[in-house]
């Protein structure tokens, strides 16, 4: 089951818990527990106990008038146990229209890909719409603006490929304004496809009993910002209440084949603000993120663990057919696998790499391992994630 919620809402009447957090959260006690509240019921104090059998040492107690024995308080709800598989891929664009679109109308799309594409939850950023209207937001004589928009009905090629959120916080979604914004919620709607990023948005999964929340975040009008860090941590320190798991997904970074590297401070393309990437990844995980997985560079990036949750900077182009330059680093690409505990810990985890063959399909393979390996130590030294040559990521 997966509900979502703007702004920050919860359906009335819902009763809301706090659970056992890995470190403080912003307003929050750093240790809380599960609690039950149980409706018109109270602890018995013992006033209601039958009195003594009268006898020659213990005389009788006067009789009074007593209240029936009151119900004990319920014990609390038992935790959430468990692990809960993720699977997360960066961007993804199956083509634009008018002409650039995959043969047999996208149905083979994803297939060289499908075994990968499993998990209890499976992540990916929708890099554009699913419209056939709205007003396009490039100029012809717009030599570096880029709009692309699917037919909506490619919606349940997402669904059928094992997706279960895709991430709209990108500077994409609006590439055919509110029109072509709404057609794309509606076409994802239709087929029972959530999706997050929108302003103040958490999407929750139930995964067996564990309530993972996922919250997607972007430099950009309308979605969730990321520049705006304290709005950042109140807006995960809310998930963090309301789920077991919180998963935060970033698009943010410079684009291109000379921007793999994480660097601090705040980062910019065609005079844009990206985001501080690092930053803000540390922050969400302060006020209660388990895993943050990021896209936007179009490129791979490395891997660090912080406070013992794994940040993946950006996992690069998984598919965009005819709308992405390919060859070498643009074409390298990979599929995170991670296992979190029902408590949000990290348990195990392996990069799967993929690559974009011409003219943009997902295929296995590539160098996507000794790329993030190599590029993890580099950035982040004692911190990186240590990924081995089969791409088993191990805590440093």
């Amino acid at each position: 089951m997966i509900t979502s919620h703007e702004q920050g809402a919860w359906p009335h009447g819902r009763r809301e818990t706090v659970r056992r957090r890995h470190r403080p959260a912003l307003g929050l006690a750093g240790v809380g527990v599960v609690v039950a509240i149980v409706a018109g019921c109270a602890v018995g104090d013992g006033s209601g106990a039958p009195g003594l059998t009268g006898s020659a040492a213990t005389p009788p107690r006067t009789a009074t008038a007593t209240s029936p024995r009151r119900p004990a308080a319920a014990p609390p709800a038992p935790r959430p146990t468990g692990n809960v598989r993720i699977a997360a891929v960066g961007d993804v664009v199956m083509g634009t229209l008018p002409d650039d679109l995959p043969p047999d109308d996208g149905a083979s799309f994803f297939e060289p890909v499908a075994d990968l594409l499993t998990g209890d939850v499976v992540l990916g950023n929708l890099e554009g719409t699913l419209t056939t209207d709205g007003t396009c937001k490039c100029d012809d004589d717009s030599p570096n603006c880029f709009a692309f928009h699917a037919p909506p009905s490619y919606s349940r090629w997402y669904k059928k490929a094992g997706f279960t959120v895709m991430n709209l916080a990108n500077n994409h979604i609006d590439d055919f304004g509110a029109e072509g914004r709404r057609q794309t919620m509606d076409a994802l709607r239709s087929v029972n496809l959530p999706f997050t990023g929108r302003l103040g948005q958490i999407t929750v999964q139930r995964v067996r009993g564990v309530r993972v929340a996922v919250v997607g975040f972007a430099p950009d009008q309308g979605s969730s910002d990321l520049k705006d860090i304290p709005a950042a941590r109140r807006l995960v320190a809310r998930a963090a209440k309301r789920a077991d798991i919180v998963v935060v997904m970033m698009h943010a970074g410079a684009e291109g084949s000379d921007h793999t590297h994480v660097e601090p401070g705040t980062e910019y393309f065609l005079g844009e603000d990206r985001g501080d990437s690092h930053r803000f990844s540390h922050a969400v995980i302060d006020a209660g993120a388990d895993l943050v997985v990021g896209s936007g560079p179009h490129v791979m990036r490395g891997m660090e663990f912080y406070k013992g949750r794994l940040i993946a900077y950006s996992l690069g182009n998984f598919a965009g057919y005819k709308v992405f330059g390919l060859g070498g680093l643009l074409s390298t690409s990979g599929l995170l696998d991670v296992t979190l505990r029902a408590d949000g810990t990290y348990r195990s985890g392996r990069l799967h790499p993929t690559r974009l063959v011409p003219p943009g399909t997902p295929e296995p393979g590539g160098d996507g391992i000794d790329l993030v390996a190599g590029l993890s130590e580099e950035d982040f030294g004692p911190q990186a994630a240590r990924i081995s040559s089969d791409g088993t990521i191990q805590r440093p």
